[in-house]
C-alpha cells in the first residue's frame, strides 16, 4: 500500500482547494517538510501565494493524538490577539479527499531556528529573539480564555492529573521495550504531583524555539506553529517546556544549552529567562516548577515513544528520524527524576 502520509494526491488537492479557496491558483508544487514528527505538513506553491497544508498521518492513531481539528480552531481564534499565528484558511475533516483529515493555512516566511544557540547570529539577535520567545508566550498565558472563544477548549479540573493520567496511557499504549527510568518516572508523577492551584490557561504544549517563524532581519516572532498539544491548562508547563530544551546537549540531536556559555552568546540564564516572564505576567515567583520541569520530560519522553511507535508501525511522518529519537525515551527518564530532586543540569547557568 502506497503511504498517503508522505505524499499527496496532487490532482486531487489542487481540485478540491480549487472549489474551497477562494483565489486558489490551480497550478501547485508541493514539498513535505522534513521537520515534524506528527502531523506532516506540505508547503503549496501557487504563482499567487504559498500555502501550508498540514494533515493528520493515516493508519491507527492514538486516541486524541493528532488533533488537527483543534490546532486549525486554536489558531483560528488567536488571529487578533498579541500571540503571532499564521491566517487560517479552511478544515477539511472530510478523510475521503486526501485519506486524513487537513487544513491548509498561510505559508509565514522567515526565520526558523532549530536550535536556541542560533548559529550564526550575532549577539543582539539572540538575546533579541529569547525576549520575544518570552514575550510571546507570556502573552499567550495572559490571554483570557472566553475573550477568544476557547473557553472550553479543555476540560476543566487539574491539570496535571488529566496530563499525567492522558500521557502515561498513551506510554504504554506505546510501548515498545522496557524502560525502568520511566516506570519509575510515573510512579512519583503521581505520587509527588502537587495539588492544583486554579491556574487555568490557554498553553501551547510544545512551546520551544524550533516551533516559531521569526522575522528575516528582526527579532520579532511572526507565528507560533504546532499547536497538536495546545489545551486549557496550567501555564508553567509551557514555561517549563522552554526550559527543558536548554537543559539537552547542543546540536542536531539535544538542540539545547547544556554546558553553553550562555552570556558569552548573549542569552539568559534560566532564571534571568523566569524572572522576565513572571515580570510581564505580573507574579512574584514560580511555585513547585522542579516538579513542572520533571513533567514535561515525563511528557516528551511519553511523546517520543509515540514516534518511535509509529515509525515502527509504518506510519511516520519522518522514520529515520522516528527510530533515532526513540533511542532517548529512557534519557529523558532520566532527565525527569533528575529534575523532581532539583539536580537538572545546567539550570541556572
Amino acid at each position: 500500500m502506497t503511504d498517503t502520509t508522505q505524499a499527496l494526491d496532487i490532482p486531487k488537492i489542487s481540485a478540491y482547494l480549487r472549489d474551497h479557496l477562494p483565489g486558489f491558483d490551480r497550478d501547485i508544487e508541493v514539498e513535505k517538510f522534513q521537520t515534524g514528527q506528527s502531523n506532516p505538513t506540505f508547503l503549496l506553491k501557487t504563482r499567487a501565494q504559498n500555502y501550508v497544508l498540514r494533515r493528520k498521518p493515516h493508519g491507527q492513531l492514538l486516541k486524541s493524538a493528532h488533533a488537527v481539528d483543534r490546532e486549525f480552531r486554536v489558531q483560528k481564534a488567536l488571529k487578533d490577539t498579541d500571540v503571532p499565528v499564521a491566517q487560517m484558511h479552511l478544515l477539511c475533516e472530510d478523510d475521503n479527499i486526501i485519506g486524513s483529515m487537513f487544513y491548509v493555512m498561510d505559508y509565514v516566511p522567515g526565520r526558523n531556528f532549530s536550535d536556541p544557540t542560533m548559529s550564526g547570529c550575532d549577539n543582539a539577535t539572540r538575546t533579541g529573539v529569547i525576549d520575544d520567545m518570552n514575550r510571546v508566550l507570556a502573552a499567550l498565558h495572559n490571554i483570557e480564555p472566553s475573550t477568544v472563544g476557547l473557553e472550553d477548549y479543555g476540560p476543566p479540573g487539574h491539570y496535571l492529573e488529566r496530563q499525567i493520567a492522558r500521557w502515561s496511557k498513551q506510554y504504554r499504549a506505546s510501548e515498545t521495550d522496557p524502560v525502568p527510568a520511566m516506570d519509575r518516572l510515573i510512579d512519583r508523577m503521581v505520587d509527588e504531583m502537587p495539588e492544583d492551584d486554579g491556574q487555568r490557561t490557554l498553553v501551547h504544549g510544545d512551546y520551544r524555539i524550533d516551533n516559531m517563524i521569526f522575522d528575516a532581519n528582526s527579532a520579532a516572532c511572526h507565528a507560533v506553529l504546532d499547536w497538536e498539544l495546545s489545551t486549557l491548562g496550567h501555564p508553567y508547563a509551557d514555561l517549563a517546556a522552554v526550559i527543558m530544551q536548554w537543559q539537552l546537549p547542543p546540536g542536531n540531536e539535544g538542540r539545547g544549552l547544556m554546558g553553553v556559555d550562555r552570556a558569552d552568546l548573549g542569552l539568559p540564564s534560566d532564571d534571568e529567562f523566569i524572572a522576565s516572564y513572571c515580570e510581564r505576567r505580573s507574579i512574584d515567583s514560580v511555585k513547585h516548577f522542579d516538579f513542572f520541569l520533571g513533567f514535561t520530560f515525563f511528557r516528551m519522553a511519553g511523546i517520543i515513544q509515540g514516534v518511535l511507535k509509529r515509525a515502527l508501525d509504518g506510519n511516520a511522518s519522518n522514520p529515520k528520524r522516528a527510530i533515532t529519537l526513540g533511542q532517548y525515551v529512557p534519557v529523558f527518564a532520566e532527565m525527569g527524576l533528575k529534575a523532581l530532586d532539583g539536580k537538572s543540569p545546567n539550570r541556572n547557568a
